[in-house]
C-alpha cells in the first residue's frame, strides 16, 4: 500500500442476503435439528463474507498427505482466514475483518463483523484484540522481547484503541508499510487470540490454585510455559484451541492422520447463501515424502502438491485415467527452483573468510552449468537464473538474472587463482590458506531427491575449478539449526519466495531481515530480536542493503522505492550472496476428477499467495455422481 494514498478504504461490496436465503451442510443440518447447534442464521456474522462462487455440493473427505506430524499448521495456511488476505489479483481485501480502513500507512482501524464467533459459538470481539496486546504481547512471561518485531517500528509500538466492541485502531507516528502484507500472509501475525479459553492458563485470570493443579497435570515449569503450550493457532495442534478457520483439527498430534472437520461458525457463504467451506472433512495422512507421489498416482489423494516435483511428472500422468485424477502444472513464484547458500556465519574462521570473499561467490556460480541442470533435471522446462525477481516482475532486468551466473569455467578458475587458492594436492582440489582441503559439505534438508540430484551435477562442474563437495542429508529442524548454529558451510534450499514482487511490496526477503535466511542468519536474527540475539551486520554491502530497506519503509512514493529496489536487487546480483540454479519451474499439482473449483492455471506461491490459500479451498467441492 502506498503511503502516498491519503486514506484506503477497504470495504468489499457484498449482495444483500436475508437470514431465510441461508443454507448449511446437511451434516450441520442434522446437528440444528438434534439441539446440538442453533440455526445456520445465528451462527453466521453479519454481514457473512460472500464468494462468488457457486453453489457447489455439500459433503465429502478431502484426502491430502504431509510428511510430519507438525504439517498440521499447513490447513492454516490453506484455510486462509485471516484479518485482511489477497484476492485472486494480489489486491488486498477485507476477509475476518468486515472493513478496514488505512491511513498513510500510519491509522489502521479495523471493523469486525458482528456476531462472529469463535469454532466454539464463542463471540469474537475486540477482547481477543485486547487480550493478546496487553495480556500477551507486553506480558513478560509470555512475550520476552515484548510485541513482534512487526508492530514496531524504529522500536515504536503503536497506539492500540479499543473503540468498541466490534473496533480497533493501530497508530504509529511513522508508516508501517509491512502491516496489512503481514496480515494477509501464509504465516500471519495472529494479533488476537481466543481469550475466553486462554484466560484459564493466565495468571491475571485464574487463581493461584487453579494454575498450580493445571501445571502439574501438564507438567510445565510455570503458568507462562503452560499458556503457551496451549496457544498454537497456526500450529492447529491443539483440538481445543478455538479457531477461525474453515476446519479444525479434531485430533493431537503424534498421529498418523489427523482429521479437521467443518468449522460451523465460518463466516464466509457463496452467492447463494450457502455456508462454506462445501467439503465436510480435511483427512490429512502422514507419511514419508518420498512416498507421497506414489501414494498420488495411486488414486489415494486428493488434492497434492507438496513432495510433488517435475521429476514425478511422467510416472502420474500416465496414471491418470486409471486412477481419475489429472496432474496439473501450476507456474511458480520462486526467484529459483534451488539456491546454493554459502554461510557466511559458520563458526569456523578460515571458512567464513573464503565465504565472505566475493570473488569465491562469483568463481562457484559461474561454474555451475545451469543449462545441463535445466536439460537434464527440468526436460529444459526451466531457465537458467540467479535467485532473483523473474521476468513477471515490473523490477526484472536481465542482468539481474544472469550476472555471474553464465559458465564459465575459465573466468572461475582465474578468481580462485586470483584470491590465494591456486596451490593443489595430488587430486586437483586446491588448498586453503591454512592447508586443509578446499572440500565443502554441502546439506539438505533430506526431503527430496531433487536436490541431491542437482548436486551430483554441481559437484562434477566444481570439481573442474578444484573445489570438492559432499552432499551431507539431514531432516529439516536439524539443518536449520545447524545452519544457525554456524556449523552447516553450505545449505540447499529453495530461492526467494515472491519473485513477482513490485515496488510497493518489501524488499526484506533480499535483506538480512531473518534468521531463516541461510546465507547470513546471524545478521537476520540480530534485526529480528532488535539487537538481543545474533550479529550486528560488519560488511559495507550488507549495511547498505539493511540502510536501504530502512529507506525503503519511509519512502512516500512508488518511484522512490522503486529506485531503492533496483539498488537492492543491483547489489544481490552484483554480490552472489546465493547462488541460484534455475527459476521459472512447473509445479505438479495432484487433483482428483471429481473435485471441482480448482484453477487449472494458477501460481503455487508461498507469500503472497499461501500456497491453494488465495483460491480458497472452502469452495472447492466434490461432483455428485
Amino acid at each position: 500500500m502506498s503511503a502516498a494514498v491519503a486514506a484506503l478504504a477497504a470495504l468489499v461490496l457484498m449482495p444483500s442476503l436475508a437470514s431465510a436465503d441461508f443454507a448449511q451442510s446437511p451434516m450441520l443440518a442434522a446437528e440444528v435439528a438434534d439441539g446440538k447447534l442453533p440455526p445456520v442464521d445465528q451462527r453466521l456474522p453479519q454481514p457473512p463474507r460472500v464468494i462468488e462462487t457457486g453453489p457447489g455440493a455439500y459433503g465429502g473427505d478431502l484426502r491430502i498427505a504431509m510428511s510430519r506430524s507438525r504439517d498440521t499448521r499447513l490447513m492454516t495456511v490453506y484455510g486462509y482466514a485471516r484479518l485482511v488476505g489477497y484476492d485472486g489479483d494480489y489486491n488486498l481485501v477485507a476477509d475476518i475483518l468486515e472493513s478496514y480502513e488505512a491511513v498513510d500507512d500510519k491509522v489502521f482501524t479495523f471493523k469486525l463483523r458482528k456476531d462472529h464467533k469463535w469454532s466454539d459459538g464463542h463471540p469474537f470481539t475486540t477482547e481477543d484484540f485486547r487480550y493478546w496486546w496487553e495480556d500477551m504481547a507486553n506480558n513478560s512471561d509470555l512475550s520476552p522481547l515484548g510485541p513482534p518485531v512487526l508492530l514496531k517500528v524504529d522500536g515504536e509500538v503503536p497506539n492500540v484503541e479499543i473503540l468498541d466492541e466490534h473496533t480497533i485502531r493501530f497508530t504509529w507516528s511513522k508508516p508501517n508499510p509491512f502491516f496489512l502484507p503481514a496480515l494477509a500472509g501464509p504465516r500471519p501475525p495472529f494479533i488476537y487470540r481466543p481469550a475466553h479459553y486462554l484466560k484459564q492458563f493466565h495468571e491475571s485470570y485464574a487463581t493461584p490454585e487453579e494454575l498450580a493443579v493445571l501445571i502439574k497435570k501438564r507438567r510445565m515449569r510455570g503458568w507462562g510455559p503452560l499458556h503457551n503450550s496451549r496457544d498454537n493457532l497456526y500450529d492447529m495442534d491443539n483440538p481445543a484451541l478455538p479457531t477461525l478457520q474453515p476446519w479444525f483439527n479434531t485430533i493431537r498430534p503424534p498421529s498418523q492422520q489427523f482429521v479437521f472437520v467443518r468449522n460451523p461458525y465460518f463466516h464466509r457463504v457463496d452467492a447463494a447463501g450457502n455456508q462454506l467451506p462445501y467439503i465436510d472433512r480435511v483427512l490429512m495422512n502422514i507419511s514419508d515424502g518420498k512416498l507421497i507421489p506414489a501414494k498420488a498416482s495411486a488414486g489415494e489423494i486428493d488434492l497434492q502438491a507438496r513432495s510433488l516435483f517435475m521429476s514425478h511428472f511422467t510416472f502420474l500422468k500416465r496414471a491418470e485415467e486409471k486412477e481419475g485424477f489429472r496432474t496439473l502444472l501450476w507456474d511458480t513464484s520462486l526467484g529459483a527452483r534451488i539456491a546454493l547458500y554459502p554461510n557466511m556465519h559458520i563458526a569456523d574462521p578460515g571458512w567464513r573468510e573464503i565465504f565472505r570473499n566475493r570473488d569465491f561467490r562469483h568463481a562457484l556460480s559461474l561454474a555451475v552449468d545451469r543449462e545441463e541442470i535445466n536439460e537434464v533435471i527440468y526436460f529444459g522446462l526451466a531457465t537458467p537464473s540467479n535467485n532473483t525477481v523473474l521476468p513477471q516482475s515490473p523490477l526484472f532486468r536481465e542482468e539481474f538474472q544472469t550476472k555471474w551466473a553464465t559458465f564459465d569455467l575459465d573466468r572461475a578458475n582465474a578468481l580462485l587463482d586470483g584470491i590465494g587458492l591456486e596451490k593443489r594436492d595430488k587430486d586437483g582440489v586446491r588448498l586453503l590458506p591454512d592447508g586443509r582441503r578446499l572440500e565443502i559439505v554441502v546439506e539438505t534438508a533430506g526431503e527430496e531427491t531433487e536436490q541431491t540430484d542437482v548436486l551430483e551435477l554441481v559437484h562434477d562442474s566444481w570439481f573442474d575449478i578444484g573445489v570438492k563437495i559432499f552432499t551431507r542429508p539431514s531432516q529439516r529442524e536439524v539443518f536449520r539449526n545447524r545452519v544457525f548454529a554456524g556449523e552447516t558451510m553450505m545449505g540447499v534450499w529453495f530461492g526467494v519466495n515472491n519473485g513477482v514482487v513490485t515496488a510497493n511490496m518489501s524488499p526484506e526477503e533480499f535483506v538480512p531481515t531473518r534468521q531463516d535466511q541461510y546465507q547470513w542468519p546471524k545478521w537476520g536474527q540480530y534485526f529480528q530480536t532488535e539487537g538481543q540475539a545474533g550479529d550486528a551486520i560488519d560488511m559495507p554491502a550488507a549495511q547498505e542493503l539493511f540502510d536501504l530497506f530502512r529507506r525503503w519503509q519511509s519512502a512516500s512514493s512508488e518511484a522512490e522505492r522503486t529506485e531503492i529496489w533496483e539498488r537492492i536487487l543491483t547489489i544481490n546480483a552484483d554480490e552472489t550472496y546465493t547462488i541460484g540454479v534455475v527459476c521459472c519451474t512447473k509445479q505438479p499439482v495432484v487433483v482428483m476428477n471429481t473435485l471441482r473449483n480448482v484453477p487449472e492455471d494458477a501460481i503455487y506461491a508461498w507469500d503472497p499467495g499461501a500456497h491453494f490459500g488465495i483460491y480458497l479451498p472452502d469452495t472447492f467441492y466434490f461432483a455428485k455422481p
